[in-house]
């Protein structure tokens, strides 16, 4: 798989990155650590060498489960990875890499993320300048290769930039949920920032498994996806429908035709989770399909057919 640069960092990252979210288990059902595991490592023999990860997911747990997989070759990996909204004050930045670098037994991250907003989740307010200044520290120390950051709006981005580089924004972004473009990928793409899109997939709505009347876990995060309600979830089938002509002609699934547009957006890469190893298989084949001008117009108007009816809450979920 063809290598992109991030930002204007030294790192280079796959335009398929592996999500691991649910090796985490948390916010998640039916999750086993030797099926994540052999995800993961399916992933990159697959050609996908950049794994994203956090501290939150599973406090730790998903990072462990990263480095069970791949430690043997992590000199052909790029570790992506966060410090969450709780742990933005200088010192407690500085602890935070340091349990991410144990548990990813390694002794640099390739790119270190600010996972959400300082205040999110009603954690305390910290200056984002007191925050940069720990993680520009851990950069000088080589700790750290790349800064990024995530869930943050164009001005916070902005503000973010004021302190330090920033090379990469990770948002919500997919065929059906679109807010990025309207701000924050602008300033992306003056400013040469990589955006890296979680839920590229709609959280699998874009994988067309989700029949009409599908209920989810309470336990499930997706039991609370916007996506996934009412008229939102009775458009999505209908834009699948229009969907299915064009991947049936590129002889790929629903899944590969949307990262595949997602990943010929300006600046923008595809974090794409997987449970099992066939999925992250697949995953990484939607880098070989290639989409004509028109074709990527014609999808871009059939994924208007769900955002055209979204507000503008950047949040996907109804927490």
């Amino acid at each position: 798989m063809e290598k992109r640069r991030l930002g204007t960092s030294t790192v280079q990252i796959t335009p398929i990155l592996m999500g691991t979210w649910q090796a985490g288990k948390k916010m998640w059902v039916g999750i086993e650590d030797a099926d994540s595991i052999k995800t993961i490592r399916a992933a990159y023999e697959a050609g996908i060498t950049t794994i994203d990860t956090a501290e939150v997911y599973g406090e730790g747990h998903s990072e462990q489960i990263v480095a069970e997989a791949v430690a043997d070759v992590r000199d052909r990996i790029q570790y992506a990875t966060k410090v969450f909204a709780n742990h933005l004050k200088y010192q407690q930045v500085l602890e935070a890499c340091d349990r991410s670098l144990k548990n990813l037994k390694t002794d640099y991250i390739d790119l270190y993320q600010i996972h959400w907003p300082s205040g999110a989740f009603n954690s305390d307010i910290v200056p984002i300048e007191e925050t940069m200044r720990a993680l520009n520290h851990l950069k000088e120390q080589g700790k750290i290769l790349a800064i990024g950051v995530s869930n943050f709006s164009r001005t916070q981005l902005a503000e973010a930039s004021q302190y330090g580089r920033i090379d990469s924004l990770q948002p919500p972004y997919s065929l059906f949920w679109r807010q990025v473009e309207k701000e924050a990928m602008p300033y992306c793409i003056d400013n040469n920032i990589s955006i890296l899109a979680y839920s590229p997939l709609a959280q699998g709505l874009l994988t067309g498994k989700f029949a009409p009347g599908h209920k989810f876990d309470p336990a499930d995060n997706r039991a609370k996806n916007k996506l996934f309600q009412g008229e939102n979830f009775e458009r999505a089938q209908q834009a699948l429908d229009k969907l299915r002509p064009i991947s049936d002609r590129h002889n790929c699934t629903l899944a590969q035709l949307a990262l595949a547009w997602l990943i010929a957006q300006p600046q923008t890469n595809a974090i794409a989770g997987a449970r099992y190893p066939e999925q992250a298989i697949a995953n990484a084949k939607a880098a070989e399909v290639k989409l004509s001008a028109e074709e990527l117009a014609e999808i871009d108007t059939i994924g208007r057919i769900v955002t055209d009816h979204l507000d503008d809450n950047s949040v996907m979920w109804n927490w």
